[in-house]
């Protein structure tokens, strides 16, 4: 059963104290955060390996979006490219009462993904294996807000935006870094930014809607 060390758990109390998280969301979050890393030996769902690098660059990165956007006000979260699960999880547990559809492909990532929601008992959550255009193109979900961490390029994101979609109203976060340049596409939709450090990262929260 895996542990923390005392650096470990410095952190972990540092990130539970930071966001203000009840003893119910840190262990749920906890019960993520070791589910995760022991299922990565297995199948390769995140290149980070370490307690240390996932609290910071899994965990703390994903609820940094929480200091620039207000949650309690989004009744629905699509994550798209979630992945291991960022930053659709933690935010979940973070804000229950929102409806979060988590959008992965890999089908490796939806089971492990399902396995999670099982787990961690999350409600109104639910796994969508489209690919980005499919979603597009067949959905009719009522969705106030996208992420995407670290998955597709904001090119192919902003197609969100088509008027011919039901997602005009919506707005989108980009995970960018500190030196990230949108293209002359993009620029147009960017209404916001904000600068913030993980670790040892600099990093920028890009929010972008149709105008």
């Amino acid at each position: 059963m895996m542990r923390f060390n005392t650096a470990e758990q410095q952190a972990w109390d540092e990130l539970i104290s930071q966001y203000k998280l009840s003893d119910e969301q840190a262990a749920q979050l906890k019960k993520y955060l070791f589910f995760l890393l022991e299922e990565n030996k297995k199948i390769n769902l995140t290149a980070i390996t370490s307690i240390q690098d996932a609290i910071s660059f899994h965990f703390d990165d994903s609820l940094k979006s929480s200091t620039f956007i207000d949650f309690n006000s989004i009744t629905a979260l699509c994550d798209i490219g979630t992945g291991g699960g960022f930053p659709g999880i933690p935010l979940k547990i973070m804000f229950p009462h929102m409806q979060v559809t988590l959008i992965e492909v890999v089908q490796k990532k939806v089971h492990f993904l399902r396995e999670v929601i099982e787990k961690l008992s999350l409600e109104n959550t639910e796994v969508c294996d489209l690919d980005w255009r499919t979603f597009l193109r067949t959905s009719m979900r009522k969705i106030d807000l996208f992420c995407a961490r670290a998955s597709l390029h904001p090119e192919k994101l902003i197609r969100v935006f088509s008027p011919s979609l039901p997602y005009t109203h919506a707005k989108l976060i980009y995970w960018a870094s500190r030196t990230w340049e949108p293209t002359k596409k993009v620029a147009p939709y960017i209404v916001d930014e904000k600068e913030y450090t993980v670790g040892n990262k600099e990093r920028r929260l890009i929010s972008l809607c149709a105008k």
